[in-house]
């Protein structure tokens, strides 16, 4: 399960771990949660995850600054109107945090704590409070890009190699807030992330133990470098462990499209198609929970607890299996023929499919 308001298990040094959060100088920190990291590890210990550095190494490489990291970080704020596609679901006051990329102010967030807002408000880690402007939103991604005005300054964090991140690597979760919004964390998975609202992301990172404020939080390497966005709580952070934790969106996975982003508010690939469903995985099928009222499966007819069992004639087992046999089908507005099992018969359903960005109330800026 996961949550928006799994990933190999942990192996590797765990006394080696503990050397590295020491040199972040967040001992009370880690307190809170060395003794499940460490239960986890021991758990895991027969798994073949990368050998974390050793202190003596970690030594040689100059200590990250953290109160620098909590600088970079800010409180994000979006008011929503009532009458948001998203209103209901994620409600009309979203609240998390983001990260100063660059020094124009640019931050990065996760994009469903801004979309569709009406307003947006950033509070840097002094207290000061400042407006912000909506830049993107990119519904393929997940990021979401806003900018600081009216003199809003802070600290930028530079952007890392999400695709260095090893499993076993110590990391800090840092969210809004200050010092008190820093988590030390270590990487125990990197996997496929099939999401219940169209969504699919090839390699995500999960992280553990959990943190609550996990919504746009950074990942931060030991370099001081972003690694990733925090997007979801997750149940099952490192299979086949019941093991709670955060998944993040990979920063590399914002590299290729920030230009596009800035200049046209959203990627400039061609627009997936979506037929407006939530789903999950049952006994090797693939079930709708909600039909998206007002949306192209809504339209056609679909309705919660149909089973997918092909789309165009092709078999899905899987959530990913499912979306990438419908993108596959072409741009947004091609037609998608769904086999579904409702009750104990199998119909033939076809969505005319839309850009999701279409159907949003989003901000006039895009």
């Amino acid at each position: 399960m996961v949550t928006r308001s799994g990933v190999n298990a942990v192996g590797g040094n765990m006394p080696s771990a503990l050397g590295m959060f020491q040199r972040f100088g967040l001992d009370r920190q880690l307190g809170r949660h060395l003794g499940h990291v460490l239960v986890w590890g021991m758990l895991a210990a027969t798994s073949s995850a990368s050998t974390i550095t050793s202190p003596a190494r970690a030594q040689e490489a100059r200590a990250p600054d953290v109160a620098a990291m909590t600088r970079s970080v800010v409180g994000v704020k979006a008011t929503v109107p009532s009458n948001a596609r998203s209103a209901e679901s994620l409600g009309t006051e979203r609240s998390g945090s983001g990260v100063v990329i660059d020094g124009s102010g640019l931050i990065v967030t996760i994009g469903y704590l801004i979309m569709e807002a009406s307003a947006v408000e950033v509070r840097t880690a002094d207290g000061k409070t400042h407006p912000a402007e909506i830049v993107a939103y990119d519904n393929a991604s997940g990021f979401g890009l806003i900018r600081g005005r009216y003199g809003f300054k802070a600290e930028p964090m530079r952007l890392g190699r999400s695709a260095e991140a090893r499993v076993g690597d110590p990391m800090l979760a840092v969210a809004q807030g200050g010092l008190e919004g820093v988590h030390a964390t270590l990487v125990v998975g990197k996997r496929e992330f099939a999401g219940y609202w169209e969504y699919l992301l090839d390699e995500a990172i999960f992280t553990a133990p959990a943190m609550a404020e996990f919504g746009g939080a950074a990942l931060v390497s030991a370099k001081g470098e972003l690694m990733g966005i925090g997007s979801l709580f997750v149940h099952d952070a490192a299979p086949p462990l019941a093991a709670p934790g955060n998944m993040f969106i990979p920063v590399d996975v914002l590299k290729p499209i920030l230009g596009d982003l800035l200049a046209m508010g959203r990627s400039a690939e061609a627009p997936r198609p979506w037929i407006g469903v939530t789903t999950r995985e049952a006994g090797g099928r693939v079930v709708i929970q909600r039909v998206t009222p007002e949306g192209p499966a809504a339209a056609a007819g679909l309705r919660p607890d149909d089973a997918v069992l092909a789309v165009g004639g092709q078999p899905v087992t899987s959530l990913a299996e499912f979306y990438r046999k419908i993108w596959a089908l072409g741009d947004a507005g091609t037609l998608v023929p769904l086999e579904v099992q409702r009750g104990g018969r199998v119909e033939t359903l076809s969505v005319r499919s839309m850009d999701r960005h279409r159907h949003l109330r989003l901000n006039p800026t895009f």
